[in-house]
């Protein structure tokens, strides 16, 4: 597999290619937040996860596609991930979507709120909707579990390679964010299932579940 998910801002995107999808990522700002663009190759459909920032990179990344955006999830509210928000939606007229409990604090109304259980449709591709809470209110991850292959799990800052994310803030709780971690991923995905954090490299549950009584001793 050419795909390493290694990806630096102002280099370029590392593409995977799933057959019924295309997964493009790439970084951008000093935050080093990730971009995705989701592919489905039936009909061109695309889905960005979370305009973070530098709308003309964003927007370069939708034409290395299919020069389409129907959806554009942000997984929470934190200003690093919502800096090309407004500029991507009104450029593209792409359907906007975001946990229902972090949507008051977006630069711009969402047009769908998301719940747990809920699912987003990108052409052929559906994908799961998982809330998880502790980082912040709303948080969510996307999940696409692919015919011919593994699940792919978009998990924004609640899930990196090493640990949960951020629960330092005093409105913050590392018990709520690793009980709906270990709850709503690690216990609903199998080993090979392969995701896809907000920052850095990705990572397969089955290489993080070996670390879980090490991560909750350790309290982050």
């Amino acid at each position: 597999m050419a795909y390493t998910g290694e990806v630096s801002p102002g280099g370029p995107s590392d593409v995977r290619e799933l057959g019924r999808a295309t997964i493009r990522k790439m970084a951008v700002s000093e935050m080093h937040n990730n971009v995705y663009l989701v592919t489905c190759t039936a009909t061109g459909e695309q889905l960005m996860v979370d305009a973070a920032d530098d709308p003309a990179r964003c927007l370069a990344l939708v034409e290395e596609g299919t020069g389409r955006l129907d959806h554009l999830v942000t997984t929470h509210q934190h200003w690093d991930h919502v800096r090309a928000l407004e500029d991507v939606a009104r450029a593209t007229g792409a359907r906007t979507y975001a946990g229902a409990d972090d949507a008051d604090a977006l630069p711009l109304d969402p047009d769908v709120r998301l719940r747990q259980g809920d699912t987003v449709r990108v052409g052929e591709l559906v994908l799961d909707v998982v809330h998880l809470r502790g980082h912040t209110p709303g948080s969510v991850a996307l999940a696409w579990h692919d015919p011919d292959g593994v699940t792919h799990l978009f998990t924004g800052d609640t899930l990196f390679p090493g640990g949960v994310g951020n629960t330092k803030r005093p409105e913050q709780s590392f018990e709520a964010l690793f009980a709906d971690v270990t709850e709503r991923l690690f216990a609903v995905y199998d080993d090979d299932t392969w995701f896809y954090p907000g920052h850095g490299g990705d990572s397969t549950i089955g290489a993080e579940r070996p670390h879980l009584d090490e991560w909750r001793e350790r309290g982050w």
